[in-house]
This record gives structure tokens, sequence and C-alpha cells, in this order.
């Protein structure tokens, strides 16, 4: 663990201002009295939010509110690394070093660091005193290696899939006063597999809704059945001999005759909006637009055989039944819902 000592030039004094008082008096609150030290943590936050870092004055006034000794008080401070004991630039660039961000690169972002801040070292300010940076241990983005997180007064942010022509182009932005985009600087969605990686989760039904079953649903059906009673373990029984397997029997004949609905070359004007009756995603929607199926009247006219004829196109049959479309659509279609 690296030794941690508090600046050598300390301010006469510390104290919250009025929006972080407001806070201080939050946090305090929410332990009893003979227990405000549990405030500890957020009270040194909210002093380094404030100020940037946290003072040897600041713990002072700190170990006074939380009722515990200075001492303790230092102690949580230099012990987490989240603490900064030293002042900052205004933009603090922590460069997560752990191995899967050196493994992609994070050698090529501290190279970055050290040309336009400086050399390695907890805090190394710029010339400008706009920026520092240090090396820290993993940031929990591995997927997105290499990253930074970016602190500053507007909050801590995250900086993904980078190289080091990106951060310099970040730092130049954050140099000129402009905002940097967040995140994967790829374009990609959070942690979304890339055009080189294997591809995966192709089908749209697999995350766009379209398998879900709607909240009203699953309530109506345990308010009819009820919630199931828990069943005793079943007690150990001598083993039987096994029974013959019992023939199949025959498939069950169709409950109704498969009829085709009405069904349009083309949409009546605007097509209406399919995806907004529960459990149709994109790719229902154009399935149902190709068979001829645009508008919501359409799919409340259905009857037993219209609904047979659509079940057996497809993919998942039942859902029109289990998910309501014909009730949905026919409060669609007069505008009630």
């Amino acid at each position: 663990m690296s030794v941690r000592r508090l600046s050598a030039e300390q301010p006469d004094a510390f104290a919250f201002s009025p929006a972080s008082e407001e806070k201080v008096a939050f946090w305090i609150k929410k332990y009893p009295q003979d227990r405000k030290a549990s405030a500890v943590i957020p009270l040194l936050w909210l002093a380094q939010k404030q100020e940037g870092w946290v003072s040897e004055p600041a713990m002072r006034e700190i170990a006074a509110r939380c009722a515990m000794p200075y001492i303790r008080v230092y102690e949580v401070a230099t012990f987490y690394t989240m603490f900064n004991l030293a002042p900052v630039g205004a933009h603090l660039i922590q460069v997560c070093g752990t191995t899967p961000c050196w493994l992609r690169g994070a050698d090529d972002l501290k190279s970055v660091c050290e040309s336009r801040i400086g050399k390695k070292g907890r805090h190394n300010i710029s010339a400008d005193g706009k920026f520092s940076w240090e090396e820290v241990e993993c940031l929990g983005a591995c997927s997105n290696a290499p990253m930074v997180q970016i602190s500053n007064a507007d909050g801590d942010f995250y900086y993904e899939d980078l190289t080091g022509d990106a951060l310099n182009a970040i730092v130049d932005d954050l140099a000129a006063g402009k905002a940097a985009q967040t995140g994967p600087v790829t374009g990609r969605h959070a942690s979304e597999p890339t055009a080189s990686t294997h591809p995966v989760l192709v089908d749209e039904a697999l995350f766009d809704g379209s398998r879900a079953r709607p909240i009203t649903a699953l309530a109506n059906a345990s308010v009819k059945s009820g919630a199931p009673e828990a069943k005793a373990p079943a007690k150990p029984t001598a083993k039987a001999k096994p029974k013959p397997a019992a023939k199949p029997e025959a498939a069950p004949a169709p409950t109704a005759a498969q009829k085709e609905p009405e069904l349009l070359s083309a949409p009546k004007g605007e097509a209406d909006d399919l995806k907004k009756i529960a459990g149709v995603g994109p790719k229902l929607e154009k399935l149902l637009n190709d068979l001829g199926v645009y508008h919501f009247a359409q799919i409340a006219a259905w009857g037993a055989e219209e609904i047979a004829w659509v079940d057996a196109r497809l993919k998942f049959k039942g859902r029109i039944e289990r998910d309501d479309w014909i009730g949905k659509a026919k409060a669609l279609s007069e505008g009630t819902s």
C-alpha cells in the first residue's frame, strides 16, 4: 500500500459552504446522536467536492461535527485513495493501470498525461492549474479498457475505449472549456460487442421486449390463480420398479378452424404503430406488415378463426391471446389507451 501523507501547505481554516451545510445536516441526521461518526466518509466527500481536496483544517472540522477524535478522521482520509490529500487541478485524470487496461494500452494514456501534465506522481498539476493526473487501481470498466475517470466541478465521468490520440483530444476539449463526450469514444453503447468480435444477440426479439410478458398480465394471473403454496419436501421412499412408459397420446384437434383475416396490400393512410401492443416488437411488427396487417382496427376485428390463422404464422405461438392483442388493439383503435 502506498504511503499517504498530508500536503505540506495547508490553509489556515476551513468552513463548509451554505450549500454544503444543507448536505452535512442531512448526513448527520441519518444517524443516532451517539453514532455521528458514521457520517465521516460522506462529510469528507462533501469537503472534497467543495474544495477539490481534503485539508487538515477540514478534517478537524469534520471531527468536531462527528464528535470523534481527529486521529480517527485522519485514519479514514489517509486510508481511502479516493480522498485527495493535496490540491489538484480543475480536472483530475485518474488512469486505470490494472491488468485489463494495461494490456489494451494504458501505458499510452500515461504517456499522454506525462507529456501534457507532468511525470508520474500523485496529483501532478499542469502549469496552468487545469489538470492533475495519477494512476489508480481498477475502476470497474474492464470491458471498455483502457479507460480513465476525470473528476471536476461537474462530477466524476468515465471515458472508455481510449487511445492516446483520443485522450489527447479529450484534454484539448477540456482545456478549451468544451464538454468532452463521456463513455466509449468508439461510438458503441456501453459494453456492446464491436464489429471485430463475435456477433451476439443478433435476434432483436432477445432484447426488444417482445418476449416479455406485460406486468398487468402477470398481476392478473397471480390474482386469479393465487400464490402457489409451498409444498413440504417429499419423504424418501423405497425404490419402486419402473413402470412401462405410457403410449403417447394423439395430438388434440385444433380448437378453431383457421380463417384468413382482412389483409391489406398497403396501409390506409399512415400505418399504426403496432409496437404499442404489448408483446409486439420491431420484428413482429414487420412480420404483421408483411402479412398485410397495418392497423389496430384490423387486429381488433379478429375472432378465434383469424387468431388461429395468424398464430400459425408466428414464430412463438399463443402470444396473441396470452398478451391480449385483441383487447389492446380495440382500446388503441378507439383511442381509449
